[in-house]
């Protein structure tokens, strides 16, 4: 499996990708296809680099979701954006689309989410307990369909899977989004997208945002987006 990569910004400290759905940003296995392997193969090509080719991750997407994601192409790029990402200077827009059972078109979720290895998945609840964590993130609702709702996301903080869970345990799962318990089908993966990235570019110290526009079979005209 091969995809052709939309890089979105590069020079010679980074590289942000248009990432698609159903491909994992890395840790699989040697014959399995990741984001990070393409990404290194189109470096390899594109400057003739003989060898290893270096690229830090400065954070993921989940195999399903699409949208902007960071590499770094120098390990010094690499420890600055890490360093903003715990610093949550990263600042990530997500598109959603979620079943229209909302209580507020726009509003805050704040949940404390924990993992359960034994169900392989996380969980989240409104009370606080020694392996959980705060999730916090801001919503607004920007278009809507028969029975859906777009959504734009905003993350206050980085939790594993935590759009994913929290929306879940509003009874509004992401459309597609089977392991958090829709009934709903999606074309590929499901209806999360990272939208935008607004970082401060490592060397430079200027702003720099990088925007990403959800995938074809989103049909965003439905909600009145062109």
């Amino acid at each position: 499996m091969s995809h052709s990569l939309k890089i979105l910004f590069e020079d010679n400290h980074l590289l942000v990708i248009d990432k698609p759905a159903l491909i994992a940003t890395m840790g699989v296995a040697e014959d399995e296809p990741s984001l990070l392997k393409e990404a290194k193969a189109y470096l390899r090509r594109k400057y003739n680099k003989p060898g290893n080719v270096y690229l830090g991750v400065v954070s993921r997407l989940d195999s399903f979701v699409s949208g902007a994601i960071i590499f770094a192409r120098t390990s010094k790029s690499a420890s600055r954006l890490s360093a903003q990402m715990r610093a949550g200077t990263i600042k990530k827009k997500y598109w959603a689309i979620v079943p229209d059972r909302l209580s507020k078109r726009n509003g805050t979720l704040e949940h404390y989410v924990f993992k359960d290895d034994s169900k392989h998945r996380m969980f989240a609840s409104p009370y606080q307990s020694p392996d959980s964590k705060k999730a916090r993130l801001h919503y607004r609702t920007i278009g809507t369909w028969n029975d859906q709702c777009l959504l734009e996301i905003d993350l206050e903080t980085g939790r594993k899977h935590q759009i994913r869970v929290q929306f879940s345990q509003v009874n509004c799962p992401i459309i597609g989004d089977r392991k958090y318990d829709s009934t709903y089908s999606f074309g590929k993966g499901i209806a999360l997208h990272c939208r935008s990235l607004h970082f401060e570019h490592p060397t430079q110290k200027t702003g720099i945002t990088v925007e990403s526009k959800p995938p074809g079979w989103w049909n965003l005209d439905r909600f009145g987006i062109s």
